[in-house]
């Protein structure tokens, strides 16, 4: 079964944005998170940004989220979901 996965943006200043991946219907390894934030840093290094801030999200409720990557980026992408500041989008990776 594929993992449905969801994206959205997080905007520090105009120009920084951090990309934020949220896995549903299931609870990865560490290293199967490190492969998803791996593979959408390649996805947007060929769209033209090659140091992305990703932030990989799983877990079903606000209760039972766990975030992972950078310390900053996390407390933001918390903040955002917290203030519901955050829109979802489908996501297709290979």
């Amino acid at each position: 079964m594929a993992l449905r996965r969801s994206y959205g943006i997080v905007r520090d200043t105009p120009r920084r944005v951090t990309h934020v991946v949220r896995v549903q219907d299931d609870i990865l390894d560490t290293p199967e998170i490190a492969d998803v934030a791996e593979r959408m840093r390649e996805r947007l290094a060929s769209r033209g940004e090659p140091l992305a801030d990703v932030v990989v999200v799983q877990g079903g409720a606000k209760e039972t989220l766990r975030l992972f990557g950078a310390a900053y980026s996390v407390g933001r992408v918390r903040a955002a979901l917290f203030n519901a500041a955050l829109s979802w989008s489908p996501l297709e990776l290979e």
